[in-house]
């Protein structure tokens, strides 16, 4: 069924699929080795499975299946941020890998990097399969060292290449040696306790004073304090998702102008209206826009959430604060904490697990926790011995 050949002082292993003839190395020039694999390999077709012995698929192929499949399974903003991560570990090798935005004042052409990839800034292999454990976490280390990344971005790496791997070796027709993943071996980096950054209540009257002068901004950061929305979830709210009647703003899924959204979690929820909260949006009446947006952008259609961020952060330049929407978010679990509202509520209002925000908040509410250590009460108190 199949043959041994050398070549080079390399065995090889020749058989027929059809009329075609397939030759493979087997990566030994140990007669013993040679031969066994060979038997593996005759077992496995005479049982009619798969070809067991490792394949050679160009990097650039598989990771072109790879893309195409990631963006037919996930969001468009999820993809992109795969597909950014995998551009940065394996560089623009395949059509679906390269940068197509364009750099403003290059006439309309983005601007190439000149210096072509070595292997201190990116993933060089002969082939898909030949990309071992010990070259990812040499990858992994070097970008923390000179990039200064934080433990989570090394992880996220390592996440989305034992992804890659797993898909590849079970969708994309490839065989790994010895049938591994060689990403699932890294060892992951130890992650730092949460720093977690949130206003005051003096602070939050500060915030919301310094945009007086822009009544929107200041209903939307309200908004994103009084509520602890995400940046997306306030900027796909609908004048139907907010309704101050019933006190209630609903964060749920939705098709708009061709376009699907969901929540982070893919959960939809209700989050009420609070006092402090409803005394600003009474006031605000929603611009028309193309959309029905109820906080549409200047130019009344969806506010891109970049641009509001970077509108948001030039007003606070010039008011001398540096706080972001992530901090805001990080105000309402906090300030929730604080009042001693248990942690399943606000995750639930949050649309978090409670794990998370055990994660965030729980060191912020210790007042919880000072009757739990008291186990002395008049009726047993310690006797005294003299």
């Amino acid at each position: 069924m199949a043959s041994l050949y050398k070549r080079k002082g390399i065995y090889y292993i020749k058989y027929y699929v059809g009329p075609t003839i397939v030759r493979r190395s087997l990566k030994t020039d140990c007669y013993p080795i040679a031969r066994e694999l060979q038997r593996k390999f005759e077992s496995s077709m005479a049982q009619g499975q798969d070809n067991p012995l490792p394949t050679r698929t160009p990097l650039p192929e598989i990771l072109s299946k790879y893309v195409r499949y990631i963006r037919a399974t996930k969001t468009p903003k999820s993809a992109q941020t795969d597909i950014y991560y995998l551009r940065s570990m394996f560089g623009e090798i395949c059509p679906e890998l390269e940068n197509t935005r364009r750099r403003a004042g290059q006439g309309g052409k983005r601007k190439k990097n000149k210096k072509s990839p070595t292997i201190s800034n990116t993933i060089i292999a002969a082939c898909f399969e030949e990309v071992t454990t010990a070259r990812i976490s040499e990858f992994i280390a070097d970008r923390v060292l000179s990039n200064g990344l934080a433990p989570k971005t090394a992880n996220r790496y390592r996440e989305i290449l034992c992804r890659l791997y797993n898909w590849a070796m079970v969708e994309g027709g490839v065989k790994m040696p010895n049938d591994k993943n060689p990403a699932s071996k890294v060892r992951k980096y130890k992650l730092k306790a949460s720093e977690i950054s949130f206003l005051t209540i003096p602070q939050i009257d500060e915030q919301l004073n310094a945009l007086r002068n822009t009544p929107q901004m200041q209903i939307m950061v309200a908004m994103l304090i009084y509520a602890g929305l995400r940046r997306e979830e306030l900027l796909w709210l609908t004048r139907e998702d907010v309704d101050l009647r019933k006190g209630m703003i609903w964060v749920r899924a939705k098709t708009i102008n061709k376009e699907f959204w969901q929540p982070k979690n893919k959960v939809n929820r209700v989050v009420p209206i609070s006092q402090s909260l409803h005394s600003y949006l009474i006031r605000y009446m929603p611009k028309p826009s193309f959309g029905g947006w109820y906080f549409p952008s200047p130019k009344g259609v969806h506010y891109d959430p970049d641009n509001f961020s970077r509108d948001l952060r030039i007003q606070n330049r010039e008011a001398k604060l540096k706080w972001s929407c992530l901090d805001f978010r990080h105000t309402f679990g906090s300030q929730l904490a604080m009042k001693g509202i248990s942690l399943y509520k606000i995750s639930k209002l949050m649309g978090n697990s409670p794990e998370v925000c055990r994660t965030h908040y729980a060191a912020i509410m210790p007042e919880s926790l000072v009757d739990c250590v008291d186990f002395s009460d008049d009726h047993h108190k310690p006797k005294v011995i003299r």
